[in-house]
């Protein structure tokens, strides 16, 4: 096994991702998975906590945990783009925080310090996601929470984006998407309590319909999905478009 369970993106994917810009604000409450994400946050974070995520870039829910939600964040990524254009976001909107273009298994921010850790689309793009997780409890203090948020592809989302791209498909483990299998990558040696679970409403930003429809058809979907997705008056697990591990690091 490599040290890192292997990465199944490489340093100059993610360049490209974060290559463009952003509207300089806090994120969206109109994107369905967006709405569901800053809610996960919102139940677990309180001010004053000390928060770190990685592959934070960028950036957007991290000036949120620091803007609405009164922690003290800090992000590791290695991504220079991304880290670039985090730091701007946090200039605009006057946000302190400490933002860190390192690797993850590379971070200089002292293990075991954070009361909060998190990562959300993250741990799924390495081959073997133990090494990986084992990191997000190391970085928690003894006692401190963890979440780790995946896409849920195991599921129909995963039947829809096979036919529609499977690239991006395959650049997922697609191991891990599943309650058991998100549990099996827990250190037992650093991990007090665990539960795994769907979260979310019905979302469109999981599937690549416009490699199924031209651009303008392709967008007005994902607009009405989108929109339903929204106007969901519960969460449904079928639908649900993330699965959620919840970890407390054992204490010392």
């Amino acid at each position: 096994m490599k040290p890192d369970g292997g990465r199944k993106t490489s340093r100059g994917f993610w360049e490209q991702s974060h290559g463009g810009k952003i509207r300089l604000r806090l994120p969206s409450l109109l994107n369905v998975g967006t709405r569901d994400i800053l809610r996960l946050l919102s139940r677990r974070i309180r001010p004053g906590m000390s928060v770190l995520e990685i592959g934070f870039a960028p950036g957007k829910h991290l000036a949120y945990v620091a803007k609405n939600l009164g922690g003290c964040v800090h992000g590791v990524d290695y991504s220079e783009p991304g880290v670039v254009i985090a730091t701007q976001l946090f200039a605009a909107l006057e946000i302190k925080g400490e933002l860190r273009c390192e690797d993850a298994f590379s971070v200089s921010f002292p293990r075991g310090s954070f009361d909060f850790v998190y990562s959300i689309g993250f741990v799924e793009h390495f081959e073997d996601a133990r090494p990986i997780v084992r990191l997000h409890l190391e970085m928690a203090k003894p006692g401190g929470k963890v979440m780790i948020a995946v896409p849920n592809y195991g599921g129909i989302y995963g039947h829809l984006q096979r036919r529609l791209d499977p690239d991006n498909l395959a650049i997922h483990n697609l191991g891990i998407m599943s309650v058991a299998g998100l549990q099996a990558t827990l250190p037992e040696d650093l991990t007090a309590a665990a539960e795994a679970s769907p979260a979310g409403c019905l979302s469109p930003w999981l599937l690549s319909l416009d490699r199924w429809l031209p651009a303008a058809p392709a967008r007005l979907l994902s607009l009405g999905v989108n929109a339903a997705g929204l106007m969901q008056p519960f969460e449904v697990a079928v639908a649900s478009p993330l699965l959620v591990l919840d970890v407390t690091r054992a204490p010392s």
